[in-house]
């Protein structure tokens, strides 16, 4: 689901290998997203996981590993803290807070940078993945699900027409350090992706849940907010020196590499629809 904006693009058996997977495995996601509930909550939290200790592996390959158990210890804390006690959840965000607090006042110190890393890999992913299912969870059923529908097809419009708007036309670098094949024309062109995959939701549904005039600022936020979590992504790949986040998806990488616009415009694309909300 990560923007890519390449100016020469894959070769042909690539491009199939690619179409190959992501075609059924986009149409087993609708399928869970439809049926909502546990099942689809069941999914993301499985994804949420893998793609966590993809990012570990990352920082494992930096200067500045992550802390994996305390990562794992803030996901589970996003994911199921209303579980918790106060008297453990509370403290435990506490020291969360001020362990961030000491890092930024030393951030130069390699323990401070250690705790940064150990912060990505714990809240980067899993709060925009949680961030997800509220937006499932917004409305009735079937509310939720034309929601969520709009975001995803908002997502792989723009990825699509961003890749090949910037296979045809690209010129100018978008991000020549982290991700060189990345075109502002590529870029231009993910809007139109994501205004089209606004307007089929918009009329394959039989009422959208929000009004028209937030059109407009999702197709925005999915296409801002995308290409800044797929450039995030890849500054941490080159930082990492590897290709992919993993090779878990055929033809796709890991699952970082293909949520990773989701990942970031999730909790934007919630918090508008939500003011909106009919």
């Amino acid at each position: 689901m990560g923007s890519r904006y390449r100016g020469s693009g894959y070769t042909v058996s690539e491009l199939t290998k690619r179409i190959l997977f992501a075609v059924p495995a986009a149409a087993f996601f609708l399928w869970i997203t439809w049926l909502g509930g546990n099942a689809f909550q069941t999914l993301i939290f499985a994804i949420a996981l893998l793609t966590v200790w993809e990012v570990h592996r990352l920082t494992q390959r930096t200067p500045y590993s992550d802390l994996f158990p305390i990562s794992l210890i803030i996901t589970l804390m996003i994911w199921r803290g209303e579980l918790l006690p106060p008297w453990i959840l509370y403290p435990a965000a506490g020291m969360v807070i001020a362990a961030t607090l000491w890092a930024w006042i030393s951030k130069k110190d390699e323990w401070a940078r250690r705790w940064f890393s150990t912060l990505l890999t714990g809240v980067y992913a899993p709060f925009g993945f949680y961030m997800l299912i509220e937006l499932r969870q917004l409305g009735t059923n079937t509310e939720g699900f034309w929601l969520t529908l709009s975001l995803l097809l908002m997502i792989w419009g723009n990825d699509m027409l961003a890749y090949f708007g910037g296979r045809k036309f690209g010129k100018n670098k978008l991000a020549p350090v982290s991700s060189p094949n990345k075109t502002w024309e590529g870029f231009a062109f993910g809007f139109l992706g994501a205004a089209l995959g606004f307007t089929i939701t918009w009329f394959i549904s039989d009422t959208f849940p929000v009004a028209a005039v937030a059109a407009i600022p999702a197709i925005i936020i999915v296409s801002t907010m995308g290409p800044l979590g797929d450039v995030t992504a890849s500054r941490l790949k080159r930082i990492a020196d590897v290709k992919d986040s993993s090779s878990l998806l055929p033809g796709h990488g890991g699952l970082f590499d293909r949520f990773d616009s989701l990942i970031l415009s999730a909790p934007f694309v919630y918090f508008l629809y939500r003011m909106f909300m009919h």
